[in-house]
C-alpha cells in the first residue's frame, strides 16, 4: 500500500551498520579470540565471559593482533591506533591455548630508534601545556617500547615510551 515505509522498514539494517561503522566489531573480535584459543566463550581455555559490549573500541586499520596467554589472559591489541584489552581466560585447556597460539601470526619487531647511550628528549604535557627535558637512554628501544632514560650517571632511571628518533614521552601523562 505505501511504498515508502516498506522502503525505511528496509533501510534500517543499513542505518545501524552505518552507526556502528567507526568502532570495532567486538562479535567479530570474539569469534576471531574463540577460533585462535581453541575454546569458546565459557570453556576451558576460552574467554571467561563476552567482551564487555559498552566498550566503544575505535576500529582497527590492520587485524587485531592476539597476544599469548599469560597470567590467565589473553591481550588483543591494535598497534596502530594504541588500543588494547586485556580479556580474561578459564583454567585448562592450556595445551590447546598454546598450540593456537604458536600457529598465530606475530607481528615482526621494529628495529630500535634509539640506541644504549643515545641523547633523547623526554617530553610530559597534557593539551595546554607541555615539559620536556634532555636524559640518556639506557637501553635500545623501538617505536612503543618501554626503556629507561636517566638524567645523568648517578641518577634514578625513569621508564619511557619510544616515540620517535631521539624522542620519548612519559607514558599516561
Amino acid at each position: 500500500m505505501f511504498p515508502i515505509p516498506a522502503i525505511l522498514i528496509a533501510a534500517l539494517p543499513a542505518v545501524a551498520t552505518a552507526q556502528a561503522g567507526p568502532f570495532q566489531d567486538l562479535a567479530a573480535l570474539e569469534r576471531r579470540l574463540a577460533i585462535a584459543l581453541g575454546a569458546d566463550i565459557g570453556q576451558p581455555g576460552g574467554p571467561a565471559a563476552p567482551i564487555d559490549r559498552r566498550m566503544k573500541l575505535a576500529a582497527c586499520p590492520a587485524p587485531v593482533a592476539i597476544e599469548p596467554p599469560f597470567a590467565g589472559a589473553v591481550v588483543l591489541r591494535c598497534a596502530e591506533i594504541g588500543w588494547r584489552v586485556r580479556v580474561p581466560l578459564l583454567a585448562g585447556g592450556a595445551q590447546m591455548q598454546q598450540a593456537a597460539m604458536a600457529s598465530a601470526p606475530r607481528p615482526a619487531r621494529a628495529d630500535p630508534v634509539i640506541r644504549r647511550g643515545d641523547p633523547v628528549e623526554i617530553r610530559a604535557g597534557q593539551p595546554g601545556f607541555s615539559v620536556s627535558s634532555q636524559m640518556i637512554a639506557d637501553q635500545d628501544g623501538a617505536p612503543g617500547e618501554r626503556i629507561r632514560v636517566r638524567a645523568g650517571a648517578k641518577s634514578r632511571p625513569i621508564i619511557v615510551e619510544v616515540v620517535d628518533i631521539g624522542l620519548v614521552r612519559v607514558p599516561g601523562i
